[in-house]
């Protein structure tokens, strides 16, 4: 089964790539008046990267509130980073930043809103990913 959950700022950015990939997703809400999700499935995290690159403030908050929920952070399985290149060594950081807290692999590192390649690549990936974490888990 393959399922993620994502966070996008007000640009829409990580969105557009999670439309593209096209399975199912869930939104972290981008405002802390906002219902919070709650995780009930296992799911990869798709996050974007702040402050260009820079090691603080990389994670976005709303991802680092909705990890701070002991549930939600239990079913993470994998991670994938976008960003921009433009930010150099920090390209992609917050994707870095998560898998090693939560120790799950970063799957992915991608341009802002994607390239087809990405997409392909994503899509493709995910399909295996999920078929070894159903082989693991039985």
């Amino acid at each position: 089964m393959t399922h993620l959950i994502y966070f996008s700022s007000v640009s829409g950015n990580t969105a557009r790539f999670v439309e593209k990939v096209g399975v199912p997703a869930e939104r972290i809400p981008l405002f802390p008046s906002d219902e919070p999700l709650l995780a009930r499935d296992p799911y990869v995290l798709v996050l974007p990267t702040y402050g260009g690159g820079e090691s603080g403030g990389a994670v976005p908050k709303q991802v680092i509130r909705f990890l701070n929920d002991e549930g939600n952070r239990s079913l993470i399985r994998g991670v994938i980073a976008t960003g921009n290149t433009n930010f150099g060594e920090g390209y992609c950081l917050a994707g870095d930043i998560v898998a090693a807290k939560c120790r799950v692999p970063l799957l992915y590192r991608v341009e802002v809103f994607g390239t087809p390649d990405d997409v392909s690549a994503v899509q493709e990936g995910l399909d295996q990913f999920w078929t070894q974490q159903s082989m693991t888990s039985k």
